[in-house]
């Protein structure tokens, strides 16, 4: 079996860089070990990509479509001159690319059995997501999501939120008899993290509070402003302002006492896990998939339900900072914890493998 990673653009400020070094090595040692299991592992890349994301999204969404129109052209040429082969395995590592169905109509039509498995992040059926609120429900972006959904022979999710939030609006729950070997919980395949934050683990620590997070509407920025404003006596950095590279801020992430989060829409939460790896207490809502992977560090999540919800509740919000950022060091051992429970359960690669390694 040789394994097609048909990989997400690599922009230097978010993990899809790091993917780009990391899952390839990651999958090859998880299936070499069963030398009956893999033949090779081949990234399908679609090129250079902008590093200026469209403003408030995940990608550039002029370069996406680039991107994985140079990937169609390469797997394209792979049929043609009949290297692909029947048990072989194509991993998209973004669900959301149109280009899978080409894929499956070139293999069905050629009589060549492979499998197909895809990463959702989100989509349209997030009505938090960019997609949600600029698309929304349009029928096109449905039937779209929904074909690429049914393309796909493993579905992968990172959490249960995540997969109960794309179950109810296709409403899968219907059919689930014919959908449920369909849908793979598995976490995200980071486990690199850990050995890669290692050298910012012990950092001194100073009174700096960080917004991790993309500037958008779903992450309530104004609210990490506002406390700003309210509470000089602490240093808040919104990290997406400072144009860091990754380096730089993981060396603030290394510095921080607190990693905040007001969001309203994330399907995984990597920022705070991060954060939570070289000791920064995560100080997140109880909704979304946070409440999923832990049950330390939440506060009310009607706290920053909203603006108006947030200026009922800044006195709450602020004095559960003061709390974190005065005894900061009594809470390092349960932030600890936090991280021993997501390590295996979240930011491990070792449920994707194991799929992909039973598919053959």
């Amino acid at each position: 079996m040789t394994v097609y990673i048909v990989d997400i653009e690599p922009v230097e400020s978010r993990y899809t860089k790091q993917w780009k070094e990391h899952l390839p090595k990651q999958l090859q040692r998880a299936l070499c070990s069963d030398s009956a299991v893999l033949d090779d592992v081949e990234v399908i890349s679609g090129g250079d990509v902008p590093q200026a994301t469209t403003p408030g999204a995940f990608l550039n969404f002029g370069g996406t479509n680039v991107y994985k129109s140079n990937q169609l052209m390469q797997i394209a040429n792979l049929f043609c001159g009949g290297v692909v082969k029947s048990g072989d395995y194509f991993l998209y590592t973004d669900a959301w690319n149109p280009t899978v169905i080409q894929l499956r109509y070139m293999a069905e039509l050629l009589g060549v059995n492979i499998r197909i498995g895809g990463m959702w992040h989100a989509g349209s059926y997030d009505p938090q997501d960019f997609l949600g609120r600029l698309i929304g429900n349009k029928p096109w972006v449905r039937f779209a999501e929904q074909s690429m959904f049914e393309v796909y022979d493993d579905n992968f999710y990172a959490t249960d939120f995540h997969i109960e939030m794309f179950s109810k609006t296709f409403r899968l729950k219907d059919r689930i008899v014919s959908v449920q070997d369909k849908i793979k919980r598995v976490g995200w395949p980071m486990e690199y993290l850990r050995t890669g934050l290692e050298q910012y683990k012990g950092m001194e620590k100073r009174d700096l509070i960080l917004f991790p997070h993309r500037i958008a509407p779903e992450k309530q920025p104004e609210i990490f402003r506002d406390l700003k404003e309210s509470m000089p006596e602490y240093e808040f950095i919104i990290c997406q302002e400072q144009e860091l590279n990754k380096n730089e801020y993981h060396n603030l992430l290394g510095e921080a006492k607190l990693v905040f989060s007001a969001n309203l829409q994330e399907t995984l939460g990597i920022s705070w896990y991060e954060g939570a790896l070289v000791d920064a207490i995560p100080m997140i809502p109880d909704r979304l998939s946070y409440t999923e992977m832990t049950d330390a560090f939440l506060y009310p999540s009607v706290w920053t339900e909203s603006w108006d919800k947030y200026l009922e509740n800044k006195d709450r919000v602020m004095g559960q900072i003061k709390d974190f950022m005065m005894n900061y060091y009594g809470y390092v051992p349960a932030v600890r914890r936090v991280v021993k429970k997501l390590d295996t359960e979240f930011f491990s690669g070792e449920a994707l493998y194991t799929h992909i390694r039973d598919s053959r």
